[in-house]
């Protein structure tokens, strides 16, 4: 029998102190693992049960705004949507009509399906349960992605380090409410960094701020953004960014990053 390899593992403090110290940031930095057992799930150390129903934005604000490390399975989820999105419950027609949200976020039931439809998700029947935990923790090492909490100016500055070596160019949509298919459905299904802007239920249950965005990544590409943005600040381009001054000769600011061009 051949032995599986075992899965890499990543020094996630020394991640977290980097990306604190190119950006600045004020939330949490937190990891996701899907489990096809439950009993995987529970045998995390500390790793804190629901005694209430809850939205997946509330179980994610857990780790990122209280620094717990959080287990679920569908049963904790408040609905059909919470679970369908990261795989723990069925993507079936009853879902993809969406009906509940007609004359809610939708005006008419094809409006209603065609978002249903649009949604990134994991495929059920692969997981049986989820945990959130801070990076810092260890508790999920290695985690299926990481979410990191920015502002604009902190995430173009994210995105710059992504693409320092090995460019390409990003490609995010919108799909309106249900944002968390944006950042971490998109992300756990396709492996790839995926940018959202947080909806009203994330606002709302998950007190995501009004401030800021959300990226979703595994944390092989936290690893490469960090060697990024730490070459760009060598090069003089580092958060924050000084505002220059709209009526000011540019050429000496220019200078600075383009004298040898």
């Amino acid at each position: 029998m051949q032995q599986q390899t075992p899965p890499e593992q990543f020094d996630l403090a020394a991640i977290v102190a980097d990306l604190n110290s190119l950006l600045r940031l004020k939330t949490t930095v937190i990891g996701i693992k899907m489990f096809a057992r439950v009993e995987d799930m529970e045998a995390i150390p500390k790793i804190r049960r629901p005694s209430a129903i809850h939205t997946t934005d509330q179980i994610v604000s857990m780790a990122s705004r209280l620094g717990w490390t959080v287990g679920i399975t569908g049963d904790d989820l408040v609905g059909a949507q919470c679970r369908a999105v990261i795989g723990l419950g069925p993507q079936d027609e009853k879902w993809l009509a969406g009906e509940n949200y007609v004359g809610v976020w939708h005006g008419t039931s094809e409006d209603a399906r065609k978002r249903q439809e649009a949604l990134d998700v994991v495929p059920y029947g692969q997981y049986q349960a989820m945990a959130v935990s801070p990076l810092t923790s260890g508790r999920l090492n290695p985690p299926d992605i990481c979410l990191v909490y920015a502002t604009p100016g902190q995430m173009i500055i994210l995105i710059n380090g992504l693409q320092y070596t090995g460019y390409k160019k990003f490609e995010w949509g919108v799909v309106g409410e249900t944002a968390c298919a944006d950042s971490w459905g998109r992300a756990l299904k396709t492996g790839e960094p995926s940018l959202s802007l947080p909806c009203f239920a994330e606002r709302r249950y998950g007190g995501v701020p009004d401030e800021e965005m959300l990226m979703a990544l595994p944390p092989a590409y936290l690893v490469k953004a960090i060697a990024g943005m730490k070459q760009l600040a060598k090069n003089g381009l580092r958060y924050p960014i000084a505002p220059y001054g709209i009526q000011a000769d540019v050429r000496a600011g220019m200078g600075v990053s383009y004298a040898k061009k």
